[in-house]
């Protein structure tokens, strides 16, 4: 049975059973504290904790969830993947445990002929928590499962949470006894590979918090109502019912590897080490494509390094097992292919999807050129000091700047006789882990803890009433400093507000937050920031400028109208450029981020190559035409299907309800699923101009610009600008560019015999130098300083000149000057000098710490630097005491 008539037949069976069946929600996560979506019940995890009501009473999905926790460890086994398929069914304060046993052992054992899995009642077997006996008794009672068949197991095997605080509760689980010949008989708790769990019905009863451990955890109350939430590992459900032995050998991730056998000539199953990068591959490539298809691209920060690590592994098992040119175009059409009968839009937009993954292959391909020069650099000064060991440092640098891989660096090394300091690697990595772990508890809306916000948010959501208003009597639900919950702020301070009903703006959607003020009977706040720290509640962070403000105070919520406008400009604006670029290069160029603020707009999208001048003019003028014709802005609500269906843009990286707000301005032209504020006409915009078109990653591009006043003020300065060069030059404005590129021209030429004149003039002294030589042990040495000088070059220049003049004799020169400011020496030495063990780097780096610096290079030529300009003359002292050491 093919996955996806597995997973047709999920959702039919469980539609007509009264669910409504829900769409997966995208990979990324809607709670910020997590990447993705790494369980089938998270999209409801609102209603479970009664935040939200849900708009059915009962629900089934099959949700695209992605876990890199182990992702070292994906291929090593056949457990092991980051992207995976979990069918769900969902009961929100409607059937409980009775009804959860009885359609999953119909679904299980119904015959394959009406609809159901087939599986032999006989191999299965369930476990439920130890003291559920309502549990064990309906699987005694609806299965008729024999005692022996029901095994009970403690909190880390059969109570389920998602690792963060949030819904609990008992959970029982199916397994399937594969036979003898995968391990011994007793069940779970005696073999889990003989018996292969498939589906986990978790009781959802409790809340919980402070969770130290998959069996440590604090239950910090009842649920608002008890819910149903399972979920059937759809790989698993797969490679039982095909008649293969694990996830990598089912029908939507097999075809990779059997083209990558193809293009390798290698036989998967004959090489264990082999069978491994052909896993790699098969699990990397088919997850890269699921995120590439919701939004994500690659970068150095948070998802997108996922993504970037996924396909850089990819890219390097490949090129492990001998393929040395571009492997994805050939891999991800091919898991296109397995994948699309149960993702169209995978096929629909793979033109997109594809060349984010091929420009990132490339850049890898870069990367690995330019990182395995820095490496054999550094592989050559570790061989020159009689080291055997890289530093952890030196493969941190590989790493961070390079994206190299610690396993490639390690693979490397090894090649060249070589071990690496694993552990000051991993020393280096989590300081860098603990510094953004502190950066992020720093930002915006991470001031407290999950717990007092959900308390807030137990009285209600905020009520948002920014859209028809800007000043709202209000009352202060709650003060909060350094994460707890406080009574009273005074002048001074600076506490987060949380108001019952607010018209300020929180930031989301690219629109940053409102500023003005809230007052009440004696205090003054000024609004520093908004922001939705969990779904529903509007948290202020402000700072008391007068007076004290108490809970419970009545209030009045102001935001300033001067900087709404330009929001409304901004986020208008926003949408304008967007439909422009689609327009101008066509509906590829898809946005992929933005962010706006009053007078300023950033939006990336997706696009492969520079914008030409003409190009980005054209989108300019597109842009401002359709504000001179003062198109109709509009919104309203709809369900997000409807809203698809009636062509809006619903964009990469945003999480939707299932009411969503469309916004559309000239009515098709611009129409984009968005919960930001907006002008009436596109006329308000004002004016946009660009002002910066540059990469932000493989794929994907960003414009800037300015919008309304400060694009006026822009192009004023710009004319200003203009005018005085006009006038310095003695041209008119049309005459300029010519008259600056003659004048540049004129400079360069100018420059180029400056620079002639300058190396002639240090030439000149190097027979003098060449004839000054003194012996110092057992080479000559000329050490000369030459003061100041443009460049290195120079220095290099007229130190090969006088190793020249010095003969075959040993000899090493060695001079220094100050360039930009900094003092610099070049070291150069001639074969004779280099069988005497001298060595131009080590040469060079004994001047270097002298300097205050470090240095290095070859051993014929090398150079070093460092901070302090007076102490030229002992860093040439250094050089020669080394040489008369040697």
């Amino acid at each position: 049975m093919r996955t996806a008539e597995i997973r047709r037949r999920w959702l039919e069976f469980f539609e007509q059973r009264g669910h409504t069946v829900v769409p997966s929600s995208s990979l990324i996560s809607p709670d910020p504290s997590t990447l993705f979506v790494i369980a089938g019940m998270v999209p409801f995890i609102p209603y479970m904790l009664g935040q939200q009501t849900p708009p059915w009473q009962r629900a089934t999905s099959v949700q695209k969830c992605v876990r890199t926790l182990d992702i070292e460890e994906v291929g090593k086994t056949t457990r092991h993947g980051t992207f995976f398929q979990m069918n769900g069914n969902f009961s929100f304060g409607d059937y409980f445990k009775e009804g959860a046993v009885r359609y999953a052992w119909e679904l299980v054992t119904g015959s394959q002929a009406e609809g159901g899995y087939g599986f032999d009642p006989d191999s299965i077997w369930v476990t439920v928590y130890h003291d559920d006996d309502e549990a064990a008794r309906l699987w005694r009672t609806i299965a008729g499962l024999p005692e022996e068949r029901i095994q009970r197991r403690g909190k880390k095997d059969n109570y389920w949470h998602t690792g963060q605080p949030g819904p609990a509760g008992p959970c029982s689980e199916i397994y399937v006894d594969r036979g003898p010949a995968y391990g011994a008989d007793g069940g779970p708790v005696v073999d889990e590979d003989r018996f292969l769990e498939i589906w986990n019905l978790v009781f959802m009863q409790y809340a919980i918090d402070q969770v130290r451990a998959k069996d440590d955890f604090e239950v910090v109350g009842d649920l608002a109502q008890r819910n149903i939430d399972t979920g059937m590992g759809l790989e698993r459900v797969a490679y039982l019912l095909q008649g293969v032995d694990n996830l990598y050998e089912i029908d939507e991730v097999f075809p990779v590897i059997a083209t990558a056998q193809e293009m390798t000539g290698k036989r998967y199953g004959a090489d264990q080490g082999d069978d491994v990068r052909m896993r790699v591959v098969a699990d990397h490539v088919r997850s890269s494509l699921m995120l590439i298809g919701d939004g994500i691209t690659p970068s150095n920060e948070g998802r997108g390094y996922v993504l970037r690590r996924l396909l850089r592994r990819s890219v390097r098992a490949m090129r492990l097992l001998g393929v040395d040119e571009p492997a994805l175009p050939t891999l991800l059409p091919v898991s296109k292919d397995a994948m699309g009968e149960s993702y169209p839009d995978l096929v629909s937009d793979f033109d997109r999807i594809s060349r984010i993954a091929y420009a990132e292959e490339e850049a890898f391909r870069r990367t690995l050129v330019a990182g395995t020069t820095i490496l054999d650099t550094a592989v050559t000064q570790v061989k020159t000091a009689g080291g055997s060991t890289l530093g952890g440092e030196q493969a941190f640098a590989l790493h961070d700047t390079y994206g190299f891989p610690i396993d490639l660096t390690l693979e490397m090394a090894a090649e060249q006789g070589l071990t690496v300091d694993e552990q000051g690697f991993r020393d280096l990595m989590t300081a860098q882990r603990e510094r953004a772990r502190a950066d992020a508890k720093a930002k915006k809306g991470g001031q407290a803890g999950t717990t007092v916000y959900r308390e807030l948010l137990d009285a209600g959501v905020t009520e948002f009433t920014g859209y028809t208003e800007l000043t709202t009597p209000s009352t202060v639900r709650g003060l909060l400093r350094g994460g707890e919950q406080v009574t009273a702020a005074v002048e001074g301070e600076t506490v987060d507000v949380v108001l019952e009903r607010t018209p300020f703006y929180a930031e989301s959607g690219g629109q940053d937050s409102d500023a003005g003020v809230i007052t009440a009977d004696g205090a003054r706040l000024e609004v520093l920031d908004v922001q939705r720290p969990v779904k529903g509640l509007v948290v202020h962070t402000v700072k008391v400028a007068s007076g004290e403000i108490t809970g419970g105070a009545e209030v009045l919520a102001q935001v300033d109208p001067e900087w709404r406008l330009g929001a409304r400009q901004a986020h208008s604006g926003t949408h304008v450029v967007h439909a422009a670029l689609r327009e101008v290069l066509g509906p590829q160029a898809l946005q992929s981020g933005s962010y706006n603020k009053p007078g300023y707009l950033r939006l990336d999208f997706s696009w492969h190559e520079a914008l030409s001048a003409s190009a980005r003019s054209e989108v300019e003028e597109v842009t401002n035409r359709a504000i001179r014709q003062d198109l109709g802005v509009a919104w309203q609500y709809m369900t997000l299907p409807e809203a698809k269906e009636w062509g809006a843009i619903a964009l990469f990286g945003e999480t939707y309800d299932d009411q969503v707000r469309v916004v559309e301005i000239g009515g098709p032209w611009s129409r984009e699923l968005c919960g930001g504020t907006h002008v009436d006409h596109s006329s308000q915009i004002g004016l946009v101009a660009l002002t910066s078109e540059s990469s932000v990653g493989s794929g994907s591009r960003r414009v800037e610009a300015v919008v309304g006043i400060e694009a006026f003020h822009h192009l004023a300065r710009e004319r200003a600008l203009v005018s005085a060069l006009t006038d310095a030059l003695k041209v008119r404005p049309e005459e300029l560019p010519d008259r600056v590129a003659g004048v540049v021209a004129r400079l360069r030429e100018a420059e180029k015999e400056l620079a002639a004149l300058r190396q002639a003039q240090l030439l000149a002294g190097a027979a003098t130098l060449a004839e000054g030589a003194a012996r110092v042990g057992p080479a000559r040495v000329v050490a000369h300083t030459a003061g100041a000088v443009a460049s290195v070059d120079d220095l290099r220049t007229l130190a090969l000149d006088v190793r020249g003049r010095l003969g075959e004799e040993a000899a090493v020169v060695a001079v220094a000057g100050v360039a930009k400011d900094r003092p610099v020496v070049l070291v150069a030495t001639n074969a004779a000098a280099r069988d005497a063990g001298l060595r131009a780097g080590q040469l060079a780096r004994a001047a270097a710490q002298v300097l205050g610096g470090g240095g290095g290079g070859k051993d014929d030529v090398a150079q070093g630097g460092g901070t302090d300009t007076g102490a030229i003359p002992a860093a040439l002292d250094a050089v020669r005491s080394a040489v008369g050491g040697a």
